[in-house]
């Protein structure tokens, strides 16, 4: 080598090592590097006026004379990095990070570094950690309160003796993890036992996991179920995905409408049930899941298997525990509770005024089929208040196709006047309605506020009413008739 290469290799070594000596003295935690014996070789300034030592006095001693409690030579001879470790320093305890540097796999020095040294750093970001700990855990036990309140059986609304022992046979099922079988018609409340039944459990910290079995695809309800990984198949996510029973470990599961589940689907969802056990698509490891399964449908399994529709084997697994919901048609002392409590519900959403049923507008609900069921019961009274006058519901508030359909007989029967006299009774109470409003809003001076408040009822069903009665808003406008 020549000595002009020789130089410009020796300045270009010495620019390298200032540099480096730079880095390191510019580094906000303390650093420093051992070799494999333990000794000294690098201790930057940081790290010199934590210790309040003279970094360069340090270069040469064996760590253990410089650092208290240091595993600098430790580390060097295991050759295993210690990440985030705690190390007992000048009184107070320190984040460290010791990480062995390798060549050929034989480890030539030792990394060191104290992590926040600024002690106060450390608490500060420890607090700001245990706020968000803190609100984690108070938003967790909303969730839960929240869900828990929603989904009971204190929801589950019925006084007669079949929704009772129902409700008890569902209280005993939510102490074991046997899979259940919920059966009854559409509306009937399949959904509101099952989320009661997790909810009454040991898994109620974890949420119920549901997949509707007649929503999903057939060439997509395995992948939904099991999960996949990445590139299992077209359009599948580049990250694979977990499925509904890998997420449900330690949880609950419901498949609702189980009767719809692809006939090629049912062995894989046997084996399942009887091992916890399965593989992702696309996947070769087993996934073990501890989930409890619920299943739901309107359909009759058992009549299915002769069919060839469903598996008698399958429906002998699901079919542990059983809980058939009867239609509310076959039992009509609950009809009412449950449409008052319905009406609570309502009203608290939407921040209403408590409504109640005249004793005409219940025998009309009371003596329906409800092919609907709940869910029927439900759709008629949001409609009726969506148009109701007033905070009780009559009989002419009530769809048509309830108060027409076989009622119409027994309204005169009970009353003895034909339809055109209930027309004309209506009319009159409307017209008395329109004379009340008008005289309130001359009394007050037309003021809609103090007239609302003289009428007890909130200003904007004041304002509702008085559009309904085309009464004009101002007083010297003209009122037309009714």
């Amino acid at each position: 080598m020549s000595a002009e290469k020789k130089r410009c290799s020796s300045t270009t070594t010495k620019d390298q090592c200032k540099m480096y000596s730079l880095i390191m003295d510019n580094i906000h935690d303390g650093v420093v590097v051992t070799d494999p014996d333990g000794y000294v070789t690098h201790f930057n300034r940081p790290y010199g006026e934590f210790l309040k030592i003279d970094p360069a006095q340090q270069i040469g001693k064996h760590c253990t004379e410089v650092i208290e409690n240091t595993r600098m030579h430790i580390v060097a001879q295991t050759g295993v990095p210690e990440i985030n470790h705690s190390q007992y320093i000048m009184g107070q305890n320190m984040v460290v990070q010791r990480i062995p540097i390798k060549k050929d796999g034989k480890v030539i020095a030792v990394y060191g570094q104290v992590m926040f040294k600024n002690t106060k750093d450390l608490k500060k970001l420890m607090g700001k950690l245990s706020l968000l700990e803190s609100k984690v855990k108070e938003y967790e036990d909303k969730i839960n309160t929240l869900r828990a309140k929603k989904f009971t059986f204190d929801c589950i609304v019925g006084v007669s003796e079949a929704m009772t022992f129902l409700k008890k046979e569902a209280l005993r099922a939510a102490e074991y993890s046997f899979p259940v079988l919920i059966t009854g018609e559409s509306g009937t409340g399949k959904e509101l036992f099952a989320h009661a039944i997790h909810n009454a459990s040991s898994r109620k910290n974890r949420p119920l996991l549901r997949l509707n079995c007649s929503a999903v695809p057939r060439e997509l309800i395995e992948s939904e179920l099991f999960g996949y990984e990445k590139g299992a198949f077209t359009g599948a996510s580049t990250s694979g995905k977990k499925g509904k029973f890998e997420l449900a470990h330690n949880s609950s599961i419901l498949l609702d409408e189980i009767g719809d589940m692809p006939l090629e689907m049912q062995p894989k969802l046997l084996r399942v049930i009887e091992d916890k056990e399965f593989t992702r698509v696309g996947g070769t490891s087993p996934i073990y899941s501890n989930f409890r399964l619920i299943a739901a449908t309107n359909q009759n399994l058992q009549e299915m298997v002769p069919e060839k529709r469903f598996r008698l084997d399958l429906f002998y697994r699901l079919n542990v525990i059983s809980l058939h919901i009867p239609p509310l048609r076959e039992r009509r002392e609950d009809i009412i509770p449950l449409a008052h409590h319905l009406l609570k519900n309502i009203a608290e959403e939407f921040g209403f005024t408590e409504i109640s049923i005249a004793p005409e507008a219940e025998d009309v609900l009371k003596n329906s089929d409800w092919p609907g069921n709940t869910r029927e019961l439900l759709n008629v009274l949001e409609r009726t208040i969506s148009s109701l006058d007033g905070d009780t519901i009559h009989l002419e508030d009530l769809p048509c196709y309830l108060t027409n359909k076989g009622h119409a007989v027994k309204k005169e029967g009970h009353s003895g006047f034909p339809a055109q006299e209930e027309v004309s009774l209506k009319r009159l109470h409307e017209q008395a309605e329109q004379e009340a409003l008008l005289h309130t809003l001359h009394t007050a001076g037309y003021n809609k506020q103090k007239a609302a408040r003289m009428l007890g009822i909130h200003r904007t069903l004041l304002y509702k009413k008085m559009k309904k009665y085309n009464i004009p808003l101002h007083h010297n406008e003209e009122t037309p008739a009714l």
